[in-house]
């Protein structure tokens, strides 16, 4: 037997990182195809990777704010009960590759790579028999991917998070036999319908005959009124998330919502498993992350705190607002805010802004992002904080808030999750997705 040279284990991981940054192109590249509702691109492309999504059993979650978090200690809460658990999640921070998880790990570059290449060969194979301005969309090739390496990871499940609305999303070729709505919001209404019950129609679409939906707590009326008849449409089962877990419970997450996300959580594990164990829902509480959801990092020095959080809508911003008074204890606060054009801006600055002592307006990567300038005007429009400035960059954006907040201060970075993405990707990184 042959021992490997010293520089084998380098060049193959050189190597997978190699692929990786191909795999990554190529997904980006595919942007120029927009987004393109509709299931027939993503059933011709599970047909030509031999129906991936039938080996594994699968939980959906739906809805408008919660959801990655909600995905996230799902899988963790099955994982900690000895289930080998996948998830799929959007967006991601720096790499695709995050999107991916099994059993609590984001999957390898390599793994990224391999699974992106066979997605890759079946979109080929698609594209030659669909007309001539139809193509697969990188949504719908990432959806792909990551079925296929669960697949080839032979996971038992599959806790899979619904990109936009739930009815013609990429990811609905699932037969899953729990949906999970988490909350209901204006948000997506070009795409979704202009009201509530519109929006939840759409998200509720993933509810298969025979599935148990589980709900999470407060749902808006007209959300709840929806869940009502496509459960007796479907012959689903109606579970209610409690609107609080026990107070004594730890969690690693911060923050109020995140308490209800983990109780939306257990209400679907549970579901799945029958009962709950109490060490493993403990273990699972203070063991699960939520990068850019609330992520705190430590002031340099005795300098301001840094908090990242991707609520990018007025109800995410809301409920951030609602668990900032007790992480923030009388400190002074400044928000660094960047918000895309198809959000309430408004009603986002009016939830954040009486809580800060200052505010830097800046944008980001997207090319939807609004103007610093048009943010400022929003924000005198709704009530400034008395100290505010407008900084294109989104780095140096963070710097002038720290030097506003002072030491022992807060800054709190928000509004979008591109912004988060721009702040934690390295700076000689390549261009995110802008979908």
């Amino acid at each position: 037997m042959t021992r490997a040279g010293p520089g084998v284990g380098a060049t193959q991981t050189q190597r997978a990182a190699t692929d990786a940054d191909d795999a990554e192109r190529w997904l980006l590249s595919l942007e120029l195809f927009g987004m393109r509702f509709g299931l027939d691109r993503m059933r011709r492309l599970m047909t030509a990777l031999d129906a991936p999504q039938e080996t594994f059993r699968a939980i959906h979650v739906v809805g408008t704010n919660g959801k990655s978090s909600t995905v996230r200690m799902i899988a963790a809460l099955l994982a900690h009960h000895g289930v080998r658990t996948g998830a799929y999640l959007s967006p991601h921070l720096v790499s695709f590759a995050e999107r991916v998880r099994v059993d609590g790990t984001d999957i390898s570059p390599g793994q990224f790579a391999a699974a992106v290449d066979r997605a890759r060969r079946a979109t080929q194979l698609v594209d030659r028999t669909l007309p001539q301005d139809d193509r697969v969309t990188q949504f719908e090739a990432l959806t792909a991917a990551a079925y296929a390496h669960l697949a080839a990871a032979r996971v038992h499940v599959a806790v899979v998070e619904a990109g936009l609305g739930g009815r013609w999303d990429a990811t609905n070729v699932i037969d899953a036999e729990i949906a999970v709505l988490t909350n209901i919001g204006l948000e997506h209404t070009r795409w979704l319908g202009p009201t509530v019950a519109d929006i939840a129609r759409e998200k509720l679409a993933v509810v298969a005959p025979g599935a148990i939906l589980v709900l999470g707590p407060d749902l808006h009326p007209a959300a709840e009124a929806e869940a009502q008849i496509v459960a007796r449409r479907q012959g689903a089962t109606i579970v209610r998330a409690p609107a609080e877990l026990p107070a004594g419970l730890q969690m690693l997450a911060r923050g109020a919502f995140q308490r209800r996300n983990f109780a939306v959580a257990c209400a679907a594990a549970q579901a799945y498993l029958g009962r709950l164990e109490d060490a493993s829902l403990r273990s699972a509480a203070t063991s699960t992350a939520v990068p850019g959801r609330f992520e705190v990092l430590s002031g340099a020095e005795g300098g301001a705190e840094v908090v990242l959080d991707g609520a990018h809508n007025a109800g995410g911003i809301e409920m951030l607002a609602a668990s900032l008074p007790e992480f923030v204890a009388g400190r002074r606060l400044v928000a660094v805010l960047s918000v895309l054009d198809d959000k309430d801006a408004a009603a986002m600055l009016a939830a954040l802004l009486p809580l800060c002592a200052g505010a830097v307006f800046t944008t980001n990567a997207s090319p939807r992002a609004l103007s610093p300038a048009t943010l400022l005007s929003l924000a005198a429009q709704v009530g400034a904080p008395a100290r505010t400035a407008v900084e294109s960059d989104p780095r140096r954006a963070v710097a002038l808030a720290r030097e506003l907040a002072g030491a022992g201060g807060v800054v709190l970075a928000t509004g979008s999750i591109y912004l988060i993405a721009d702040l934690v990707r390295p700076p000689d990184a390549g261009r995110g997705s802008s979908l």
